[in-house]
């Protein structure tokens, strides 16, 4: 009685998500309230002390792996917004961008620039800059919402093929499944698909927009901590092929420079400490992954997760990862790849290239499917979950041409 309770608890987080909307109530504080119960009711009910003991090195081995990649995204996120409140990342988009551009030009300018971004920030902050960007042109309506579909799908394309732009791919890195080497090849099918997205939305787009630009006063500092984020970046990448060190090491690490570099060029002051940036990160998401992590480590502690198993053993890998993928679009894809990788299903290095692939990017295909897409739907009047599934078969059309792109190559390369 004790798992089919536990089932249902898990289920229950899972439509609070889903009906964030409906019901009012913010996903991080459902899914920490019930993953929280969730353990609360292993120990109260657990049989012996034998079993209790098993249930707290279930718990330790869960927190461990949540607090590395806690630590990862904390590191990187307060990068970001460092960044993005001094008004560097506008001043960038200031830069190359031209004072008038067509709108067809601008849909692929929008890609690129989304698809870029979400390499080196998260997807939230990736989204809101971008949609930030498309909100400031003042478009109608029906071409405001065809930008924010392009922009949802490029972010989280942009993300996949690196660990700090998307949780799930640092997730099935952290658990070596593939290197960080292996990862960059998702690269070229990921910006093809966005590519060929813009083309797509273009037709029939027509006129032109003038830019208007402010340009914001950057102190040296500021660029100096720019430069520091780019080369922890760097380093993360080859200090983890070259030496193994852990991401959430090198990142934490640039953290620190980043903060000393603040505190003796003069930031550190009491009108702006630098460490204040640490509150500026979007802690809600951060504590939604603690809430869905511990669900689904409860989920594997008793078994419960041998379900996907069965559609593994009867489909083909590559058949099922597609559907997986298509499934992240519905379930949220955090809980849907924990649950995978703690059901160790053995699969190739092609095959967990097209399962990264199909969990980053298959969230697109509706607007509940991914942070990405709830951000934008937040931000942009009129963007609903039925204006956005007009576009769902143009999405899944690059979705899947993206995804046998990564099969194709994966398959040739490893």
């Amino acid at each position: 009685m004790l798992d089919v309770a536990l089932i249902v608890i898990a289920i229950l987080a899972l439509l609070c998500v889903i009906f964030e909307d409906l019901i009012h109530i913010d996903k991080a504080k459902t899914t920490l309230l019930l993953g929280t119960i969730s353990w609360l009711l292993l120990f109260i009910f657990s049989p012996s002390i034998s079993q209790t003991e098993h249930i707290n090195d279930a718990l330790m081995t869960n927190l461990t792996e949540i607090s590395t990649l806690w630590l990862f995204l904390v590191a990187a996120m307060t990068f970001v917004a460092y960044l993005n409140r001094k008004g560097l990342i506008e001043n960038v988009m200031n830069i190359v961008m031209p004072k008038k551009i067509s709108l067809k030009a601008l849909l692929f300018f929008t890609a690129i620039f989304s698809f870029c971004f979400s390499s080196l920030a998260d997807n939230i902050t990736a989204t809101l800059v971008s949609i930030a960007l498309v909100l400031s042109l003042g478009l109608p309506l029906k071409q405001t919402i065809r930008f924010s579909v392009l922009v949802v799908f490029a972010v989280n394309s942009g993300g996949v093929s690196l660990i700090t732009g998307d949780v799930t791919t640092l997730m099935i890195f952290l658990q070596q499944k593939v290197s960080i080497t292996e990862l960059l090849m998702l690269i070229v099918p990921s910006f093809v698909t966005v590519m060929l997205l813009a083309a797509l939305l273009s037709i029939g787009i027509t006129g032109e927009v003038r830019i208007k630009k402010q340009r914001n006063d950057i102190a040296t500092v500021d660029y100096m901590i720019a430069a520091i984020f780019l080369a922890t970046i760097i380093f993360t990448l080859v200090a983890n092929v070259m030496f193994s060190i852990p991401p959430v090491l090198s990142f934490l690490t640039g953290m620190a420079v980043m903060f000393m570099v603040a505190t003796l060029y003069g930031k550190h002051n009491d009108n702006d400490p630098i460490l204040d940036y640490i509150r500026y990160i979007e802690f809600d998401t951060l504590l939604f992954f603690l809430g869905v992590l511990l669900l689904v480590g409860m989920l594997e502690h008793i078994h419960a997760l041998n379900g996907f198993m069965y559609l593994y053993d009867s489909l083909p890998v590559s058949v099922a990862n597609y559907l997986m993928g298509i499934v992240s679009s519905l379930i949220d894809n955090v809980p849907l790849t924990a649950a995978l990788l703690k059901a160790e299903i053995a699969m190739t290095t092609p095959e967990w290239l097209s399962f990264t692939y199909a969990v980053g990017v298959g969230g697109s295909l509706l607007v509940i499917g991914s942070a990405a897409g709830i951000v934008a739907m937040s931000k942009v009047e009129g963007l609903t979950f039925a204006t956005f599934l007009r576009y769902s078969g143009l999405l899944l059309l690059t979705y899947s041409v993206g995804y046998t792109m990564v099969l194709l190559l994966a398959n040739a390369f490893f």
